[in-house]
């Protein structure tokens, strides 16, 4: 189980990896395994929906077991897959990297990490620090 404390680390290092990086403002949004929110915040600038599309990264990927890195392959390969998964989780999907799921040593699926603001590579890449920073598994779908 992703414990709330363990939530409020990985965002606090994300942020920390992108404001050393020099990251424009971004939303982040931590569920656990079973979708629920665990933390959120949204740093002073970011954009009006962004913590929408953060949450929309996590659920998705948590909905269908796979990093938003894989789903977003699978949108360009096979888009009415992806408009019919989005319309089965309530529209809460969005299939661009940076949405990363969270899992422990053994594999098993702890939560996922949801982050928009920047580029999609940027925002995964904070996803990841977020995760590594304690010990926990970066699951990406690359």
């Amino acid at each position: 189980m992703l414990t709330l404390a363990q939530a409020q680390t990985v965002l606090a290092s994300a942020l920390t990896h992108a404001e050393k990086s020099g990251f424009k403002p971004l939303a982040i949004a931590i569920i656990d395994a079973r979708g629920a929110q665990k933390a959120f915040a949204a740093q002073d600038g970011t954009s009006l929906k962004r913590g929408e599309i953060a949450l929309g990264k996590a659920h998705g990927s948590v909905a269908l077991g796979i990093g938003s890195r894989a789903l977003h392959k699978m949108a360009l390969e096979r888009p009415y897959f992806i408009e019919a998964a989005t319309h089965a989780v309530g529209g809460s999907l969005v299939p661009v990297p940076g949405g990363v799921l969270i899992r422990d040593g053994a594999g098993v699926l702890l939560g996922a990490i949801g982050i928009s603001g920047d580029t999609s590579d940027n925002d995964e890449a904070a996803a990841i620090a977020g995760i590594s920073s304690i010990g926990l598994v970066a699951d990406t779908g690359a």
